[in-house]
């Protein structure tokens, strides 16, 4: 994965302990961008309340009440836990011009971000993140 130019991660750990840490599924979308296949994530239809956290260092991404039903595969949200939660870089990848999420603290792929009126969102924005890529830490009840 490129390093991302001006971030300074929160959490640094080497190659070799992100692969100790990380199962090679996840390892693969965290640290190398690579994207799980469309409807296999735990996380797609989850409705459960609670906050998403970033599965490689534990950092709040988003919080189940941004999440929304968008029919893409993947879970969807329309705003970050806040504005430093992600950090956004432009994506040229496969031949296509996207913009890449990235968790702020540690620098993993999480997905990508897309924006258009037909979101029917407040933010117009669809975070359209891998489930492996997260963690969700239900809320108490």
């Amino acid at each position: 994965m490129d390093p991302v130019v001006g971030a300074t991660p929160k959490v640094v750990k080497s190659d070799r302990e992100w692969r100790e840490k990380l199962n090679e599924n996840e390892y693969a979308v965290l640290r190398q961008g690579a994207t799980e296949p469309p409807f296999s994530g735990r996380y797609v239809e989850d409705k459960t309340v609670g906050v998403y956290e970033c599965r490689a260092c534990g950092a709040e991404l988003f919080r189940s009440g941004t999440k929304f039903e968008s029919h893409c595969g993947w879970p969807s949200f329309y705003d970050p836990r806040s504005s430093d939660a992600v950090i956004l870089r432009e994506d040229r990848s496969l031949g296509m011009v996207r913009v890449e999420v990235l968790c702020a603290s540690c620098l993993s792929h999480l997905g990508h971000v897309f924006e258009g009126e037909g979101y029917n969102t407040p933010t117009d924005q669809r975070y359209c993140i891998n489930s492996v890529a997260l963690r969700l830490v239900p809320q108490e009840e």
